[in-house]
């Protein structure tokens, strides 16, 4: 009996602390399918949104295998493909990821393919007026050939007010674009950023805030990854001595994609990366060194991760990540996501179950609030067997709860969408930080979107809007105060550039 009693003196407190942790565990949230049968098409695999028409609502370019690449045109909530008739193709190469950019600055979002195998050419459609779309990548320079596309982003590198355009290749040499008045030249040929380890994922983000952005790079088959600095007239690749370049991993392992974003709302930007292996999380520890918190933090599970992407789903003020899985063997891969719940900063819990609606991607993932409600939904890719599909969940919110949020739309001083990696942070009154996002450069595997910055809010208070734009002279910042997100509702706070 006194060892019985000793034996329950040391495992009740336990067993009580993991019965509190389980009632706690948050609920999956409820999320409705849309246009169910209209989306289920095999073989999806990247997504990205824009509101390529100037509208005011967010459109889906979706690319499949087989060559077709899908513009959904969003009316008032409801999806036409207008990809056909607008001169996109419905067969022909297949584009492994999607992006949507301004390269020549005429105020409306183009949109870059990239191409998936190497005798195959990249695309650039450039869109005219919301009308139509023409491929113009042979007279810009960007057919790229020889690559096995994956993440293809529009960037500003050398902080000029143009967008130049870097391309990952997972067979061969990075490439990185200078726009030169509307013609792109490869920059950096055999050095730095055309780092020749097969890389799939690719952030930029100016990780040492010193005024324009560094690349991450996720890279496969057991290479180690790579941050590439970028000082203006070169690059170093800093990854080992700052703790983020994840040494060690077996040839079957490797990283797959990246997501930036301010998990603690302590305003410095840290780095979430799926690999196949074990997924890292990288907190920036706000003196240009980052630390490996991925177990401790409960995200650093073993799996086959393609895609992530931060988004705050519940509005309760902290960004939550949805990572794109599957497992199984090949042409019978299922879907094993996770929506990994963020506990106020503290650890993150995944709310996905097996059988869960939304634990059908295998490929593309985006967090969009499409209906403009003030609830992030989502959009997921699956690109596996025939059950394949670009499904959109609508959020269930509670309409309070939904308007508990704020949207910014960050356009330079021309009010074009061409400052990928500008960063966004909040205060309250006090002059604490609430909260920091950053324009995506790419995430949510080989895709970027032209789209607002979301935030969900714990109250509706008045809070200060910052805006770090990267500039010829460095880090800007541009203040907006007393913004009432109350008064946005439905719409955008947009903030334009000060010359």
């Amino acid at each position: 009996m006194p060892s019985l009693t000793r034996t329950l003196c040391h495992t009740l407190p336990f067993l009580l602390l993991a019965q509190a942790a389980q009632a706690q565990t948050p609920a999956e949230p409820a999320f409705t399918s849309v246009q169910t049968a209209d989306f289920a098409i095999a073989g999806s695999l990247s997504n990205s949104w824009a509101d390529f028409d100037r509208d005011g609502d967010l459109d889906l370019a979706v690319s499949l295998k087989g060559g077709d690449i899908r513009l959904y045109r969003n009316d008032k909530g409801h999806f036409v493909n207008v990809g056909p008739q607008l001169g996109l193709p419905t067969s022909g190469p297949e584009m492994r990821g999607v992006a949507w950019g301004d390269y020549d600055g005429d105020g409306w979002a183009d949109l870059l393919g990239g191409a998936t195998m190497p005798d195959q050419l990249s695309l650039v459609f450039h869109n005219k007026g919301g009308k139509a779309f023409t491929n113009v990548a042979p007279e810009l320079g960007l057919t790229i050939p020889g690559r096995s596309a994956r993440q293809t982003s529009w960037i500003d590198y050398d902080n000029d007010g143009d967008l130049d355009v870097y391309s990952a290749n997972r067979i061969g040499a990075n490439a990185l674009f200078r726009n030169d008045g509307g013609k792109f030249t490869q920059v950096f040929a055999g050095t730095g950023p055309s780092d020749t380890r097969p890389t799939v994922g690719a952030c930029w983000f100016d990780y040492d805030r010193d005024g324009d952005l560094d690349v991450f790079l996720a890279n496969q088959s057991g290479a180690p990854d790579s941050l590439w600095r970028n000082d203006g007239t070169g690059f170093v690749d800093v990854a080992a001595s700052i703790g983020l370049d994840n040494p060690g991993r077996t040839k079957e392992e490797g990283g797959v994609g990246c997501a930036v974003g301010d998990y603690d709302n302590d305003g410095h930007l840290d780095l979430f990366v799926p690999n196949y292996g074990v997924n890292a999380l990288y907190h920036n520890n706000g003196d240009g060194s980052f630390t490996n918190v991925a177990k401790d933090m409960g995200v650093g599970i073993e799996n086959h991760a393609v895609g992530a992407v931060w988004g705050d789903y519940d509005n309760d003020g902290f960004i939550d990540l949805f990572v794109t899985s599957y497992t199984g063997e090949r042409n019978q891969q299922q879907p094993k996501n996770s929506l990994f719940h963020n506990e106020a900063g503290k650890g993150f819990v995944n709310v996905l179950t097996p059988t869960s609606k939304i634990n059908v991607g295998d490929h593309g993932v985006q967090w969009v609030d499409y209906d403009r409600d003030g609830a992030i939904d989502l959009s997921v890719m699956r690109g596996y067997t025939d059950k394949g599909g670009h499904f959109l969940f609508h959020n269930d919110m509670a309409p309070a709860a939904a308007k508990r949020s704020l949207s910014v739309l960050l356009l330079d001083a021309k009010g074009r969408f061409t400052r990928m990696g500008a960063e966004v942070r909040l205060y309250d009154k006090a002059g604490k930080i609430v909260a920091t996002r950053q324009l995506s450069t790419g995430d949510g595997y080989n895709s970027e979107n032209a789209a607002p910055v979301h935030f969900g809010l714990k109250t509706l208070e008045p809070v200060t809007v910052e805006v770090t734009w990267m500039g010829a002279k460095g880090r800007k910042l541009q203040t907006i105060r007393n913004v009432k997100p109350g008064q946005y509702a439905g719409k955008s706070l947009i903030v334009t550039e000060s010359k």
